[in-house]
């Protein structure tokens, strides 16, 4: 299965070391806070507001370097507009993966 890697920030960020870190601040920050809304609003049946927040999750996903995960994060919003909510488990696999590899990283 694929992991998460830095090296679509790292391309981005061209060697300039304090906008790599201002991105990976602004990351982590982000997706803690879109990972505990997406938890909240699935546990209330808010498959609407879930939708919109695996939207904001999918794209951080993509930064991380995850392709499949990003296909799968795509389907999913679209089938939770549909009220299908299959592929939670899969989604939340994704979610613990970063969140294990972003509380790895230390910004200094």
């Amino acid at each position: 299965m694929e992991e998460p890697n830095l090296s679509y920030i790292k391309n981005i960020a061209e060697d300039d070391l304090d906008f790599e870190k201002i991105l990976l601040m602004v990351l982590k920050e982000e997706f803690y806070e879109e990972q505990a809304s997406y938890r909240n609003n699935f546990s209330d049946n808010n498959l609407k507001e879930t939708s919109l927040i695996v939207h904001k999750l999918k794209h951080k996903i993509g930064l991380l370097g995850l392709e499949k995960s990003y296909e799968l994060a795509t389907l999913f919003e679209n089938q939770l507009k549909n009220s299908d909510t299959n592929l939670h488990e899969s989604f939340i696999e994704i979610l613990n993966k970063i969140h294990v590899f972003l509380s790895k990283i230390k910004i200094e």
